[in-house]
């Protein structure tokens, strides 16, 4: 099929050379119009995700940032005052996770309005299981 589709190709190129005729065929057209589809079908889906990857990812990091923070004033015993508002901006809130407030032991999650999965990070978080 492909040899033919490819002889007609240039039968056609030859005749058109030979006339003086200038332009693309049917043929040309509809295969190019064909892989134009066949890439929209398979692109779409990946753009459609990339939104809710980035929310996950916003959240992961925001988490990471404030288990470092917490870390960091746990190390120098200075909870006292210790909030997370700097981080918690744009309906993202970070927050402790249970009660331990220990350097091996502490949670921090980070929530956002509107995306269900909550990402965690420290020491003391449950990690799921697979």
């Amino acid at each position: 099929m492909r040899s033919f589709v490819r002889n007609y190709i240039q039968a056609e190129k030859a005749r058109r050379e030979e006339s003086g005729e200038a332009g693309f065929s049917l043929i040309e057209l509809i295969v190019v119009v064909v892989i134009l589809g066949i890439l929209a079908a398979v692109a779409i889906p990946i753009f459609l995700n990339l939104q809710s990857e980035a929310e996950t990812n916003a959240l992961k990091t925001a988490a990471a940032n404030g288990a470092t923070q917490a870390a960091s004033a746990i190390a120098q015993d200075g909870l006292t005052g210790f909030t997370f508002d700097n981080l918690s901006k744009d309906d993202v809130t970070v927050a402790w996770v249970g009660t331990d407030r220990t350097l091996d032991g502490f949670c921090v999650e980070a929530t956002k309005t509107g995306v269900t999965a909550a990402q965690q990070s420290g020491p003391g978080c449950v990690l799921p299981t697979p």
